[in-house]
């Protein structure tokens, strides 16, 4: 079959990756895609918003399945558009329809979504700038650390833990009143602090049925041991020590069976991947931080080389609602993910950086995902903040830690930056 990836980011070339591998495979395409795709597909110069380009495009190129990686072209809506457009119906898509990536889309359609199913969640109160004061007074009264959430998406940046109320204060402010997230802000969740471990679990469902993938927890901030600004993610273990059988049958009962049968009763078209965020507590009780409609990035870069089944298999499988025929196959070793970045980021950061050293190392376990690359005549440069992930494999997370920071010792481009403790609590 004819498979097209929509996305350019680290885990596009994962799932690029990965699906080339697969002899239910004849053609792959990738749009827009990025250097890294280029070697296992076809990049298509399409923005992952021209949803009318990619429409002609999957009929030019006779697609059969779609796989969506970022979250926006879901929350706008492809899947509905492609499904509703004659001439794409027939194309299988891999995604939950606009209304179902509002789990996403909203951080208070997702509370009300889990409140009214019973899914384990930290308790919350939403605010707009039409009850500011109400807002003002809630926070004045709240015990500390408190959390605000920008509703809608915020690329990764939405989320505020603040220390102290006048901290609280001014934020909530700058988010209703200053349009700090700018449309992302208009709406913000007030929630209670968690405390535990963050846990990333990954769930496949046809609608009906699921499969959970191996786990993964990653590190958003920029500076060793977790300090510093927020980020995308500068890397990723799987599996995780704390994730426990035992766990593990506590958030399929507690979590992901409560949220498949919620999207069914709720008559959501939920035909895709589901991230569930999740905080485990010193009772080791699972609760739900947040949901995302797609895979995360980095994670996917550390999950998808520990998973052993063909993944083309399983997004048909997912399309035919037939999941219940499978099982997960699971790479018992280790996985980590170590992100390089360039200088500056998460604030302003210089492009068009040449990168030397990409084919200068021969590492059995280990692989390079790009993330913001791009070819400019007989060299690769920087096109993002984050531009590489380096994976590699080890019989425990230490051992795939060093792999991974060693392999990145041998590629350099100015002020590149990575953080070399990845898996840190776990070493």
């Amino acid at each position: 079959m004819n498979i097209l990836i929509i996305g350019s980011g680290g885990r596009e070339h994962a799932f690029a990756w990965k699906i080339k591998q697969s002899p239910l495979c004849n053609n792959l395409f990738i749009a827009p895609g990025n250097t890294g795709t280029a070697m296992c597909g076809i990049n298509l110069p399409i923005a992952i918003s021209d949803f009318e380009k990619l429409a002609l495009s999957s009929v030019e190129n006779k697609i059969d399945l779609i796989l969506v990686g970022p979250e926006e072209p879901l929350v706008n809506g492809i899947t509905d558009y492609f499904n509703q457009n004659k001439n794409t119906r027939h194309i299988q898509i891999i995604g939950p329809s606009k209304q179902a990536a509002q789990l996403e889309g909203s951080k208070a359609f997702a509370k009300d979504f889990m409140i009214r199913h019973n899914i384990p969640t930290a308790g919350y109160k939403e605010f707009t700038v039409n009850d500011f004061d109400a807002g003002i007074k809630y926070l004045t009264e709240h015990s500390y650390p408190v959390v605000l959430k920008a509703d809608g998406l915020a690329a990764g940046k939405g989320v505020l833990i603040c220390k102290t109320v006048l901290e609280a204060r001014a934020e909530f402010e700058l988010m209703l009143l200053r349009s700090k997230f700018g449309e992302a802000g208009k709406k913000v969740v007030v929630e209670d602090f968690l405390e535990g471990i963050e846990l990333s679990v990954f769930v496949l469902t046809d609608g009906i049925d699921f499969l959970i993938l191996p786990e993964a927890k990653d590190y958003k901030k920029i500076g060793k041991g977790d300090t510093g600004l927020n980020t995308g993610g500068m890397g990723a273990v799987s599996p995780v020590p704390i994730f426990t059988e035992a766990l593990k049958q506590k958030i399929t009962d507690k979590i992901v069976v409560p949220t498949v049968n919620g999207l069914q009763k709720d008559k959501l078209d939920y035909k895709g991947f589901v991230f569930i965020g999740l905080m485990i507590n010193k009772d080791d009780e699972p609760m739900v931080i947040e949901y995302n409609c797609r895979m995360g990035d980095p994670e996917t870069e550390v999950v998808l080389p520990r998973l052993q089944n063909d993944i083309v298999e399983l997004l048909q499988a997912t399309q035919t609602a037939t999941l219940k025929n499978h099982l997960i196959k699971t790479d018992e070793r280790s996985a980590v993910a170590m992100v390089a970045v360039s200088g500056g980021y998460p604030g302003e950061y210089k492009k068009n950086c040449t990168i030397n050293g990409l084919n200068s190392y021969d590492l059995p376990d280990s692989f390079l995902f790009h993330a913001g690359t791009l070819q400019k005549e007989n060299e690769i440069v920087t096109n993002g903040g984050r531009v590489l992930v380096a994976v590699s494999y080890g019989e425990d997370i230490k051992e795939a830690n060093e792999k991974s920071d060693y392999l990145l010792q041998q590629i350099d481009f100015e002020n590149m930056n990575y953080r070399d403790d990845i898996g840190y609590e776990f070493l």
